[in-house]
């Protein structure tokens, strides 16, 4: 997104364009895409009544893949009038076919089987889709079925060895189809395509951006809330920080921000939420010390699981203590507090269902998870967003970058990343280790090019070492270097070997009590991200 503000704000995210989902693993990946192109996409289930997808007014509708075959029993079916309102649709894969097969087309159970990259040849390279790519161009093919006669009225324009119709097009009906999916960088010229489709066979012009993003929400915030007063539970985590700047800019000092110090965080966290955020936003922060409270529930609890409802539990009666003392404290307006604010974004949305946020206010992984007979009204003012784009938005308005580019962190803390109990002096061990292994990721710039890399305690673990010329017996830290785009699935991260041996020296140098590091080499799945 494209960081102008525009002259006057209207709401950018009415009339989107919807990506039906058939259950493809791409689904959000479409919607991205679509709004790289700056514009609004929203996604909904094929199961929606297409007179609902209709009120929406959407601008075009994008029909997603999915696992199916058109021919099985069950398979996600599409009401014919979607083709028929006018509207521009573009499927892709299984919604090409459910597309070809409405209208008439051919669709071929052959059994021939194309997955991965694919050659694709280009017939009629001025068209609407291909104008200005190769006549030969590598896509992204997964599918068993095959279109071999287009619907009337259509024009081939593409094909591969295997299938005679890859993509075909009416202008005049304005519905297009690729038998591949462009959204997938593996398609190399598939973002034009995609482009190609919003721009010229919809019409639509590229004005979604992150400054009337900024804009459309501080309207709604002013909206929703009126006069009346706004608490925010800050994590330390970008979601809730940008949620907070956000609400700041639209209401001022009708918001109060809480960050509860748990002791769980890492190394100069606690400091940039107390210093820099308050700094670059003008909040009026309420910051709670709550160590000696959070050790003292912990000790002697080994257990993940227990650990996690432990520091929950704590954190639900931290920040009660803090909203009823708000609530007490009052403001000269004399308003009462009745929102919340939550960084809830767009993927945390889709995978709930669509819930309203409406309601009571609902556990979120961000403020470690609040009670559900806290009566508040809800703001989500990122709950439109992707992560990329909620960073895009922090950016704009002049968050830190280390808050703004902060590695994704779970909500319990270091306590789930000590395997063993959790103490004062293992939480300061671990704090100087990942310390030292972010100091070193950052300075060689692999920052932006890992997901994360979580550091792992084994504090109930000890191996012999030699350092100086003793024998130690000491802890190991595990590093968990992860690429990922969602968390969803998660791959190793291949480390140059000299940032490792940095890393290593470093930690076991420098780092009391610990004589050996070790690296974690298991994708996800079958393994997670975070050890316990």
């Amino acid at each position: 997104m494209s960081s102008a503000t525009p002259a006057a704000a209207h709401d950018h995210t009415a009339e989107p364009v919807l990506v039906v989902d058939f259950g493809a693993q791409y689904a959000q990946l479409i919607a991205r895409r679509v709004r790289e192109a700056r514009v609004y996409s929203e996604i909904v289930p094929s199961t929606m009544p297409v007179a609902e997808m209709l009120a929406k007014k959407p601008k075009a509708i994008i029909l997603s893949g999915g696992p199916s075959s058109v021919y099985e029993e069950g398979a996600p079916r599409l009401d014919r009038a979607i083709f028929e309102a006018g509207v521009p649709v573009f499927g892709m894969c299984y919604g090409f076919q459910l597309m070809a097969t409405a209208l008439g087309g051919t669709v071929d159970n052959t059994g021939a089987r194309e997955y991965g990259r694919t050659q694709l040849h280009v017939s009629k390279p001025g068209s609407t889709l291909f104008e200005g790519t190769p006549d030969e161009q590598s896509v992204w093919m997964s599918h068993g079925d095959a279109c071999s006669a287009a619907p009337e009225g259509f024009t081939v324009t593409a094909s591969t060895d295997m299938v005679p119709v890859a993509a075909f097009e009416n202008d005049e009906k304005k519905l297009y189809g690729v038998q591949y999916h462009p959204e997938v960088m593996h398609s190399t010229h598939g973002q034009l395509v995609l482009e190609h489709f919003l721009y010229r066979g919809a019409g639509i012009e590229p004005t979604w951006t992150t400054g009337n993003v900024i804009e459309d929400q501080i309207e709604a915030i002013r909206a929703q809330v009126g006069t009346k007063r706004a608490i925010c539970g800050l994590s330390g985590g970008v979601d809730s920080a940008v949620a907070a700047a956000l609400v700041q800019k639209a209401i001022g000092s009708q918001l109060t921000c809480v960050y509860v110090d748990h002791g769980l965080m890492r190394k100069g966290e606690t400091e940039q939420v107390e210093k820099d955020f308050v700094a670059a936003t003008g909040v009026q922060l309420k910051v709670v010390d709550a160590q000696e409270q959070f050790l003292v529930a912990l000790a002697g609890v080994s257990d993940p699981e227990e650990k996690r409802k432990i520091i929950g539990r704590e954190f639900i009666r931290v920040f009660e203590q803090a909203q009823a003392e708000i609530i007490a404290e009052g403001d000269e307006t004399g308003e009462p507090v009745e929102f919340l604010v939550q960084g809830t974004l767009y993927p945390d949305v889709v995978e709930s269902g669509g819930g309203t946020g409406t309601a009571n206010i609902k556990s979120h992984h961000n403020v470690g998870g609040l009670p559900e007979d806290l009566e508040f009204k809800l703001v989500e003012p990122l709950r439109q967003l992707f992560k990329d784009e909620v960073r895009m938005v922090g950016q704009e308005l002049g968050l830190p970058e280390e808050i703004v580019h902060r590695q994704p962190f779970p909500g319990p803390g270091l306590g789930i990343r000590i395997v063993g109990e959790v103490t004062r002096e293992r939480l300061d061990l671990l704090r100087e280790a990942d310390a030292i292994a972010r100091e070193e990721l950052t300075a060689a710039g692999l920052d932006r090019e890992i997901w994360q890399c979580p550091v792992v305690l084994l504090a109930d673990v000890r191996s012999v070492g030699v350092q100086g010329d003793g024998r130690t017996y000491g802890h190991p830290v595990v590093l968990r270097p992860v690429s990922s785009e969602d968390a969803m699935t998660a791959d190793w991260s291949r480390l140059p070997y000299e940032v490792l041996a940095r890393i290593s020296t470093r930690i076991t140098n420098e780092v009391r009590d610990v004589n050996r590091v070790v690296l974690d080499v298991t994708s996800k799945p079958p393994a997670t991200i975070e050890w316990e």
